[in-house]
């Protein structure tokens, strides 16, 4: 998926990309075809950079309710001609999950517009995984027929099915078209979930990789053979590594991670940073300073896996470094430095956002970082970055940094989260969150008695507001 393009943040349309909760708040005092517009632009244009992890389907299904908002241009988005040109998940996905919320909301409409591309879309497993949370059996039974004709009638077409069958992420509705009443619908299912099963049992007979009794020349090789096909496979390597090298294979491991191949030599920095070698920290300034990309790229990474005070007191030498493993030291410091490392932190966190943006991706343990380590003097950066991210974990990263180093955050940022569509964020605001403003009392109790409500936001809830739905103080 390509990057969205994200309106600026004191915008409407960049409020709502972003998931803020203040674009739902501005939202419901825009004039409602402005909001409407922003709001669909958003659900057809997945804003999000990392579609898979960040949240974003609830919120936009809460402000269509708040709208009362007309759902023609997702229906129209859904069954474009495009939408058979294009099959990638990405861009009807966020639509779908947006449906299936307000589905669960009540909304007929919604619930229609599910039935019909799971009979018809391109994207059809995912509307058929909405549909198996929240439709009834008779209306998923009706789904069997249009589903089941996508398949052919022959081997390769009963070979795709059993894999569709095999990796369903919902698997009620084939549950129910095995117990079909039409032979030639239940019979198939069956058929393709024995066939899935056959399937998973013959790769577990045929496993590939190493084998007990390996040598450590043989686990190295097994890397390099990865790395040639395209695939980093140290991580496993090292893993691997682990069962079958013993003390006096430690001079072989470390003549690799200072000499080998790239394969062998990530494989090995990797191994010995888990096992804590004292000699793997020269290795790892070593491999940073001649390695390729993929070898920098693994020393950094393995040195930012250890947790001893001696990597600690390595990073506060490096990270006034302009380079990679400069910026891994401050992570480190982040993560397992002390009151002393507060500066050093500190500094890395605005050279960060200075140099790289509100969107770096070093940030996210910077942030936590500066929470961790109760730096005051960071809320205006943290203020920064909540503001300006476009990504919502980062987001409730520094609005949990925030809560521990800056006095005004729970009058501030934390009522706006209230309304925040990454569920995380929304409990710390439900823990933080000043009472006395009468919008908060009234999102709490809304919160409380949604049933679509994360359950740890609820919890967060009820210790703010007595059973009786009054404040406790």
């Amino acid at each position: 998926m390509f990057d969205p393009v994200i309106a600026p943040s004191g915008t409407l349309l960049g409020l709502l990309q972003r998931g803020r909760g203040d674009g739902t708040l501005h939202a419901l005092t825009a004039p409602r075809a402005e909001a409407l517009a922003a709001l669909n632009h958003c659900v057809l244009r997945d804003p999000r950079h990392d579609w898979q992890v960040e949240n974003r389907s609830l919120y936009y299904a809460r402000l269509y309710l708040d709208l009362n908002g007309e759902l023609d241009a997702v229906e129209a988005h859904l069954f474009d001609p495009e939408d058979v040109l294009d099959t990638e998940e990405s861009r009807t996905g966020l639509a779908l999950a947006v449906l299936g919320h307000l589905a669960s909301y009540g909304r007929r409409d919604a619930l229609a517009l599910l039935r019909r591309y799971a009979a018809t879309g391109s994207n059809w497993a995912w509307a058929l995984d909405e549909l198996a949370l929240r439709d009834d059996d008779e209306a998923l039974r009706a789904l069997a027929a249009p589903v089941l004709a996508r398949f052919p009638a022959e081997p390769e077409g009963e070979a795709e099915l059993a894999a569709v069958v095999r990796d369903a992420f919902e698997p009620r509705p084939w549950r129910l078209w095995a117990e079909d009443p039409r032979t030639s619908v239940a019979a198939r299912v069956r058929a393709a979930q024995e066939a899935g099963s056959f399937d998973r049992w013959q790769r577990q007979l045929r496993p590939s990789g190493p084998r007990p009794g390996w040598s450590v020349r043989a686990v190295f090789d097994w890397a390099q053979q990865g790395l040639d096909r395209g695939a980093a496979l140290h991580v496993p390597a090292a893993r691997c590594l682990s069962a079958v090298a013993g003390p006096e294979d430690r001079a072989e491991i470390v003549h690799a991670a200072r000499f080998g191949g790239d394969g062998a030599r990530c494989t090995a920095l990797r191994y010995l940073a888990d096992a804590g070698d004292p000699g793997i920290l020269d290795l790892v300034e070593a491999a940073v300073a001649d390695g390729g990309t993929l070898v920098a790229e693994a020393a950094v990474a393995a040195f930012e896996r250890m947790r001893d005070a001696t990597a600690v007191r390595r990073a506060r030498g490096w990270v006034h470094r302009p380079d990679a493993l400069g910026a891994a030291a401050g992570r480190m410091l982040a993560c397992r430095g002390g009151d002393q490392d507060k500066e050093l932190v500190l500094a890395a966190l605005r050279e960060a956002v200075r140099g790289e943006g509100p969107d770096a991706p070093t940030l996210w343990t910077l942030v936590d970082g500066a929470g961790r380590l109760g730096i005051d003097c960071a809320a205006p950066v943290l203020r920064h970055v909540y503001r300006e991210t476009a990504s919502s974990h980062l987001r409730g990263r520094a609005a949990r940094a925030l809560a521990a180093t800056d006095p005004s955050f729970a009058t501030g940022f934390a009522v706006e989260c209230l309304w925040d569509c990454e569920e995380t964020t929304r409990e710390i605001a439900a823990r933080h969150a000043e009472t006395g403003d009468a919008r908060v009392v009234e999102r709490l109790r809304r919160l409380a008695a949604d049933p679509a409500e994360e359950a740890e936001v609820q919890t967060a809830v009820r210790s703010r507001i007595g059973p009786e739905g009054h404040r406790r103080v």
